[in-house]
């Protein structure tokens, strides 16, 4: 290990009301499960921040936002480069395709790696510090676990030091790996599943990883390090779910089957987890290996305490019925078009269907009830056809209509509300903007403004048709549009409760 007993190599600025380090911070994949979390932590601990976004317009909110910056740029595009300040001190490197790319993604991660490295070059960087997944045996990864180790790789190329973890399952609420577990063991009594169920991992609390994803920030003692991040104990898949069974006081039986392969069960999965087809793809396929933790150094480096899987999970549903959960894994914005221009609502060569209705009862209660609109809750009128709608899309390898939402009330933009992307929240103008992230032939938005004078909503689904078949499409569902969107208005103006 290569440690060094002299002070930093580098100036440092210190808080000298703490007489603790504060350093200037680029977290990528700002927006995602791991990188919101993070940004939270280290506002925390009193760092500045600098939070890289692909797409204008997103933003985290957290408290203390005088030491919070947004970046927006693309790194995998050499076009949208992002401009990084000079004077960063360390980058967390937290970018991952896997939500978008099926096929070639080892060779997408790599190419982004580069391009990474090529700018945070030209900074004063002192530390890289990327978060990974554990590597048992090279010969046998899943492209998954491959595009893992290339971007480890890519990053060792750079002049600026280093430290890799490796992380096994990450639980936490909004974890893809944790709601793909509590997808399983609730909604399913009796699980067919493949033998490989029975290969090992080592689930490890989210808030374990962020300690160390913290605690290793410009110790040198870390630098040019690879670190195995795991929970206590080594458990089979087999096992993460019956525990989790045990811990919800549920029976469950699970069968070994051996005709399962990683694409039929991710198929599978797709109808009855909130995942898209393909994250349940890679993770499936990752399963495949043992994920245990064999690389003990970090217990030198850095003795720490981490939770047993059973308090990972007491800990996740706390923040559930709290309704803290900060981030999920549907955060990430994948679509390929800036923010702000899917805010500007397209006017021309758009079908359009707009619903003006006097409220029945106050603008504070009607407000509320449009901010709590979809997930649990539901969208106050054939809540059927809503879900009818999700499993067409799945069926297509859309996304569904089982995301939910991360709170009942609160909404940011940037944040899914089931198969919608939530592009505009202007609480002060009671205004709302959802985009559409089906596939459709075109592109969609559904609209909802409280106008106070008059105390009128007005409700506006809008649909900018690709060609022939996407007019087709308008119109073989003019029918239901024509019942849905006009019982949602009526039942948003009187601030009722969701129907069936």
């Amino acid at each position: 290990m290569w440690c060094s007993a002299s002070p930093p190599r580098y100036p440092l600025v210190i808080d000298k009301k703490k007489n603790e380090l504060m350093a200037k911070v680029l977290v990528t994949g700002s927006t995602g499960f791991i990188g919101k979390r993070l940004i939270h932590q280290l506002i925390d601990q009193g760092h500045e921040v600098y939070a890289l976004s692909r797409f204008e317009g997103i933003e985290v909110k957290i408290s203390g936002a005088h030491r919070l910056h947004t970046i927006y740029g693309d790194i995998g595009n050499p076009v949208q480069a992002p401009q990084l300040p000079q004077d960063i001190d360390v980058a967390y490197y937290l970018i991952h395709s896997m939500a978008s790319v099926v096929e070639n993604l080892v060779e997408v991660e790599k190419d982004i790696a580069a391009e990474f490295i090529n700018l945070i070059e030209k900074t004063r960087c002192k530390q890289i510090i990327y978060l990974g997944g554990i590597v048992e045996d090279e010969i046998k990864l899943s492209p998954h676990l491959r595009s893992r180790l290339a971007v480890e790789k890519e990053l060792w190329k750079s002049k600026i030091p280093v430290t890799i973890f490796r992380a096994s399952i990450i639980i936490g609420a909004g974890s893809a790996s944790f709601e793909i577990i509590r997808d399983l063991t609730e909604k399913l009594p009796i699980m067919v599943a493949p033998r490989w169920v029975r290969n090992f991992c080592q689930p490890i609390s989210i808030r374990d990883v962020l300690y160390y994803l913290e605690a290793v920030l410009l110790q040198e003692e870390c630098y040019l390090q690879t670190f195995d991040l795991g929970g206590p104990e080594a458990i089979s898949f087999e096992e993460v779910m019956k525990r989790y069974a045990a811990f919800r006081k549920i029976k469950r039986w699970i069968i070994n089957v051996p005709v399962l392969t990683p694409r039929l069960s991710s198929y599978w999965l797709v109808f009855v987890t909130s995942v898209r087809f393909s994250i349940c793809w890679h993770l499936v396929e990752s399963m495949k290996q043992s994920t245990r933790k064999l690389n003990l150094a970090i217990d030198e480096v850095l003795p720490h305490k981490c939770l047993s899987y059973e308090e990972a999970l007491d800990l996740t549903f706390q923040k559930i019925s709290q309704n803290e959960v900060v981030s999920t894994w549907m955060d990430a914005w994948e679509y390929g078009k800036s923010l702000a221009a899917c805010i500007e609502v397209p006017q021309k060569g758009c079908l359009k269907d707009i619903q003006r209705v006097p409220l029945k009862q106050s603008v504070e209660q009607v407000h509320k009830t449009v901010w709590s609109i979809g997930g649990e809750r539901g969208w106050y009128s054939m809540n059927w056809a809503w879900r009818l709608r999700g499993l067409m899309d799945q069926m297509v390898g859309g996304t569904g209509f089982n995301r939910g939402r991360r709170h009942p009330s609160q909404i940011t933009v940037g944040e899914s509300i089931d198969f919608w992307r939530v592009i505009l929240a202007d609480e002060k103008n009671h205004h709302l903007i959802l985009f559409a992230e089906m596939k459709i032939p075109g592109e969609a938005w559904l609209e909802f403004q409280i106008d106070e004078a008059s105390k009128t909503l007005m409700q506006t689904a809008t649909f900018r048709p690709r060609g022939f078949f996407g007019r087709l499409y308008w119109y073989c569902f003019l029918p239901f549009h024509l019942i849905i969107f006009k019982n949602i208005a009526k039942a948003v103006a009187r601030a009722t409760e969701s129907r069936s």
